[in-house]
């Protein structure tokens, strides 16, 4: 499915919201997409839906772009974890085992 389409599953209201964020993830190496996540990361509406527990979709942004490695999109990974609530932040670090959000190198299976 082409990025812009995928983006506009993820900006929506629809069941697939979650899917296509996931799919985005899996391009993140890519600038563009990166700073699409980025703006996705800070949807109120994302920010809310959980995948599991505490885990957001927009947590599940940021672990794509760090785990994504490349250098713009862990600074795009940085600004939107930047963005977030405070106790989203720290509870964020506490997932990831991370004293800081740039110590976090996750890896995505």
């Amino acid at each position: 499915m082409p990025d812009e389409q995928l983006a506009e599953l993820a900006r929506g209201r629809g069941s697939q919201r979650a899917p296509a964020v996931l799919e985005l993830i899996t391009r993140a190496g890519r600038d563009e997409i990166a700073d699409l996540l980025g703006e996705l990361s800070r949807l109120p509406l994302l920010r809310e839906d959980r995948l599991f527990h505490l885990v957001s979709v927009a947590w599940a942004a940021i672990i794509g772009l760090l785990a994504a490695e490349t250098p713009h999109a862990r600074e795009v990974a940085y600004a939107a974890y930047a963005d977030l609530p405070q106790r989203d932040q720290e509870l964020l670090l506490i997932y990831l085992h991370a004293g800081r959000i740039e110590d976090a190198h996750p890896v995505l299976d």
